[in-house]
């Protein structure tokens, strides 16, 4: 498996990485893979949003750009997973704490809908 580009642990960027967490969709994206073990397919089923392909597509490419996540290219196929431990050594206790402000009801269903045309 060969992974794509991203940033290092040194270069993860608090504006990006927060950028990153802005949008309700990557929120939600980033909350779904918060604790897994392995990495997880990229489509669109595996995650609890209503966006296209396209759109989410875009999501994945912000959160691996930004350092959010890794991802790993097997074939046609594309796993990505949380780097948990790289965002909480170059940002002690972040991710945990936009993790514990998020629960599902914080996130409104609207949500589904409402990147649908981006």
């Amino acid at each position: 498996m060969r992974q794509l580009p991203q940033p290092s642990v040194g270069d993860l960027d608090l504006v990006r990485v927060l950028s990153a967490f802005a949008d309700p969709v990557r929120l939600e994206l980033v909350r779904s893979l918060a604790g897994r073990r392995e990495p997880l397919s990229c489509s669109a089923q595996a995650f609890d949003v209503e966006v296209t392909a396209a759109t989410l597509s875009h999501h994945w490419k912000v959160l691996r750009d930004s350092g959010v996540t890794t991802t790993y290219v097997s074939g046609r196929n594309r796993l990505i997973e949380l780097r948990e431990r790289d965002l909480d050594a170059r940002f002690p206790g972040l991710l945990g704490a936009i993790l514990s402000g998020v629960d599902a009801r914080a996130v409104p269903t609207s949500v589904k809908n409402m990147s649908a045309g981006r």
